[in-house]
């Protein structure tokens, strides 16, 4: 991790983050923008709230670099659930569909990855922030509105399965940007035929920053306090 420079800060920096569960990726910002100081603050790369891990969050004048963070490539960790699905591919909504799984085998989950590594066309979630007809897709998905969006182009690298423990199986996934792992874990599920949902997700990086080199938010403004506390003990 490095030093933390209110400073500097103020002006342009990168903040790593370790999002917590169950916190907006907006949540992070607003909770940065008035201890941070800086005119302008944004993120690189929305985390869904039942996520975990790593946000890119830029201050000042690295605000203009956030489209180069968001095109780096991503590395998630996490666990698909066999056996059901959920109208928002993960845990915001009740699992639905119950259908069998005790039958699919180690072998089938594997070949079943290959189908989704590589150059690949996947089709968002409707509960997504894609806007279509110029509101959130979600927003008419909720509204109960049948929601019709396009397959886009994205690319998995890495589609490795970790440990199988029926109906968990957890998993390791580099993608492009644009890839929704709650697609995949709904993919996954339809092309094994017992349905699948997202019931845990981490993302562990991004390009070649690490969720290990960020900060909790608790410790990163206790850090960021007693770094300005310095600065003026230093000043006097």
């Amino acid at each position: 991790m490095n030093t933390i420079i209110p400073d500097q800060l103020k002006e342009g920096g990168v903040i790593l983050i370790d999002k917590p569960y169950r916190w907006t990726s907006f949540d992070v910002v607003h909770k940065l923008r008035k201890p941070v100081g800086a005119k302008k603050i944004g993120h690189a790369g929305t985390l869904d709230p039942l996520a975990t891990g790593l946000l890119i969050c830029c201050s000042g004048a690295y605000t203009k670099k956030i489209n180069e963070y968001q095109s780096l490539p991503k590395e998630y960790t996490g666990i698909i659930h066999l056996g059901a699905v959920t109208p928002t591919y993960d845990l915001e909504s009740e699992p639905e569909q119950q259908q069998p799984f005790a039958h699919i085998t180690g072998e089938q989950l594997t070949e079943a990855t290959k189908k989704f590594t590589g150059p690949i066309l996947q089709t968002p979630p409707a509960h997504s922030a894609i806007k279509k007809d110029g509101k959130r897709a979600y927003e008419l998905a909720r509204a109960g509105k049948e929601v019709d969006l396009k397959a886009r182009p994205v690319t998995i690298s890495t589609f490795e399965l970790t440990k199988i423990e029926l109906p968990e199986v957890h998993f390791r996934v580099t993608c492009s940007t644009g890839t929704y792992i709650r697609s995949l874990a709904h993919d996954f599920g339809q092309e094994l035929g017992c349905g699948a949902y997202l019931q845990e997700l981490r993302r562990t990086k991004i390009g070649d920053y690490k969720v290990e080199d960020a900060w909790s938010i608790t410790e990163f403004l206790e850090l960021l306090s007693k770094a300005k506390e310095a600065e003026a003990k230093n000043a006097d």
